[in-house]
């Protein structure tokens, strides 16, 4: 089945927009892992993306009449900036659906290439059902961003380049998978000329559509799906994408945010280019593997899709990075509420630094801190400090893992609040738009009261938003039937160790 896209591969028409990226040695990383690490540079593409190269390949092979009628697509991302600049350059209308939550910064790059841009709805889904109902009022053709042979075609040529770039022993490529067009022509290039070399799809966990489908083995949706990698936020897995997956493709990887900001990080380091999460999948892929598979002296490479990343997430991939690479803990610890106590704790903890210290007055027996300590993990995993630390007295919990927690807990040790009653925690996705507070607040009414509430800005489409309710208890199933009728993404965190160590 690979064979049938050889062809359109080798015909693909890229380059009069795409360039031929370089591959870049990762020296820090492959010091460190072991293993001779490179990266395939897509970020260098003119729009910053490898998906220019389906894009534009897509649109050339149009009729002329429906190059006159123009192209239209839903998208708030990188395939919205290739459809716009393919279009400019063959002198096509485009229009391009974008939700109303899609960051600033993103239609003015649309913008700038010439695209006309509508704003419809909060979500990619309702950007979709409009740009649908333009196509049948105005004859558009719709290029899609994944699922289309022409535009798996075009990515496929990254495969080319690859292999006529290093002809020598190659183990393995690790590419990220959303809705699996660059996966599939990648893939199916590299299965037929060199099937010795195994083709690794890297998912974000919380939108792992093609390992969910594999495991199925049919396409199946994904009841939710995680925005922190927006670049690979897709549901289900492309219906012809995943016919060539599935054969083509040697295993898939899941990796979680933190893991992918400690790639930011590494990329940086080893190339001084900023990757967005969905371009860093492949490193964090490449790590796992080698942690995983204790592989020595392979060659590996990773493709860098994109580099779209807003300024603002930068803080947010900062502050996780660390904890991606397992060299910071977090933890709550119960110490003594006396004079001298913070400096026996510091003594307990020996050599190791600090790197964050909450604390706020709670009750005359003991007070509940909120701590950061810098970790290694070979020469000093944080299971070990955990250990140490309950072996001389301390209730230490590890908080590592807690999304509550690095989200907002973290931001918010100030103290128990002493009169709240029936306080339930929800923790939110707000589409990031004006309006989007007011419209929980409308909703919600009079009927329960706010007793906390906590946000921060991380520059992407939804914000991250932790409510406290006061809900009698038997009110509770009422207040989570109008939860679901809100329509935003919500998960119950009352029973949280953090909330319940520092906020309950």
């Amino acid at each position: 089945m690979p064979d049938q896209y050889i062809r359109k591969i080798l015909e693909a028409r890229v380059y009069d927009v795409a360039v031929e990226t370089p591959i870049t040695v990762a020296p820090f990383l492959t010091q460190r892992l072991n293993n001779d690490i490179l990266i395939k540079r897509e970020d260098l593409q003119p729009v910053f993306s490898f998906k220019i190269r389906g894009a534009y390949n897509r649109v050339a092979r149009l009729s002329e009449e429906e190059k006159a009628k123009g192209v239209i697509a839903a998208s708030a991302g990188n395939h919205a900036q290739g459809l716009a600049l393919a279009a400019k350059q063959l002198g096509i209308k485009a229009v391009i659906v974008m939700p109303r939550t899609t960051p600033e910064i993103k239609v003015k790059a649309v913008l700038a290439r010439g695209a006309e841009v509508v704003l419809e709805g909060d979500a990619f889904d309702e950007a979709l059902a409009h740009a649908m109902k333009l196509v049948d009022e105005n004859g558009y053709t719709f290029v899609h961003p994944y699922d289309d042979v022409d535009t798996i075609a075009g990515q496929g040529t990254i495969a080319m380049e690859i292999l006529r770039q290093h002809p020598d022993p190659l183990d393995a490529i690790f590419i990220p998978v959303g809705g699996g067009g660059l996966i599939a022509g990648v893939s199916a290039y590299i299965k037929y000329i060199r099937p010795d070399i195994r083709i690794i799809g890297v998912e974000y966990e919380e939108s792992a559509c093609l390992k969910a489908a594999l495991e199925a083995g049919e396409r199946v949706i994904l009841p939710h799906v995680g925005i922190f990698a927006d670049g690979v936020a897709v549901a289900q897995i492309g219906k012809e994408t995943f016919r060539i997956c599935r054969e083509c493709v040697d295993e898939v990887i899941t990796v979680n945010a933190d893991e992918i900001c400690a790639a930011i990080k590494d990329t940086f380091d080893d190339t001084r280019s900023v990757t967005e999460p969905a371009g860093a999948l492949g490193i964090a892929g490449i790590k796992k593997y080698v942690q995983q598979n204790k592989v020595k002296g392979q060659t590996l490479l990773a493709i860098e899709s994109g580099a779209n990343i807003n300024f603002d997430r930068l803080r947010y991939v900062a502050e996780r990075a660390e904890l991606g690479e397992k060299r910071e803990a977090i933890m709550s610890v119960s110490i003594p509420e006396r004079p001298g106590s913070f400096k026996a704790f510091c003594e307990a903890i020996g050599r190791r630094n600090i790197t964050e210290f909450n604390y706020r007055y709670h009750s005359t027996e003991s007070a509940s801190i909120f701590v950061g300590v810098q970790t290694h993990p070979e020469k000093d995993p944080r299971e070990k400090l955990l250990e140490e630390l309950n072996s001389k007295g301390y209730q230490a919990q590890d908080l590592t893992e807690n999304e509550l927690a690095k989200l907002h807990i973290r931001h918010m040790v100030g103290g128990h609040a002493a009169n709240v009653e029936n306080e339930v925690l929800y923790r939110f996705e707000f589409p990031e738009r004006p309006g989007a507070l007011l419209n929980f607040l409308n909703k919600l009414g009079e009927r329960w009261n706010i007793s906390m509430f906590h946000y921060r800005n991380h520059g992407a489409a939804y914000g991250r938003v932790a409510v406290g309710l006061q809900v009698p208890t038997g009110e509770r199933r009422d207040v989570e039937a109008f939860l679901d009728e809100i329509g935003y993404y919500y998960r119950e965190e009352t029973g949280n160790p953090a909330y319940e160590a520092f906020l309950a």
